[in-house]
């Protein structure tokens, strides 16, 4: 039994990274901070447990590094034309320090605006937007895009393309 198991949960991670982010754009908020935790755990995250809804305290998800590090989560599952604001992030922050947590991720289905992209840089949050998404979801860890924090999001001609690209 435990053999089958263990099989289903491995399907069940592989099918996770196959997920397009179309099909990520249609999920409610409460799956998308599941698949947040499930590449986690992929990951080799331990203890990951999703904590989001009413009085959350700014964190969807909490865990652990596979380094022991702990670390809170915020997902946002908005639509790709939307923008992350700085106060998110503050918020973020915040539970960060509520959490006591030592790393803090903000990952989106969206891009950050400038401001809030200074803002997660400055204060040392992995700023996880939707390319990066993307990349974490087929097959990068989690670790791996904290060394193209800030990156990705393009210069004024490709954030043009990308409003055009979602627009309605």
């Amino acid at each position: 039994m435990r053999k089958r198991d263990h099989a289903w949960r491995q399907a069940d991670m592989i099918d996770a990274g196959r997920r397009t982010l179309t099909e990520v754009d249609a999920m409610t908020g409460t799956q998308f901070e599941e698949l947040v935790a499930n590449l986690c755990r992929r990951d080799g995250c331990v203890e990951v447990r999703r904590v989001g809804g009413a009085n959350d305290n700014g964190a969807d998800v909490v865990g652990r590094l596979p380094d022991g590090r702990s670390m809170v989560i915020q997902c946002k599952r908005y639509a790709p034309t939307s923008t992350i604001a700085s106060r998110e992030l503050r918020d973020l922050l915040g539970a960060r320090v509520h959490f006591g947590a030592d790393l803090a991720v903000f990952v989106t289905t969206t891009r950050f605006s400038r401001p809030s992209q200074k803002f997660a840089l400055q204060h040392g949050i992995l700023a996880v937007h939707r390319d990066h998404l993307g990349v974490w979801n087929g097959g990068a860890s989690l670790m791996s895009l904290a060394e193209i924090n800030g990156a990705g999001q393009g210069n004024a001609r490709h954030r043009t393309r990308w409003k055009q690209a979602y627009s309605e």
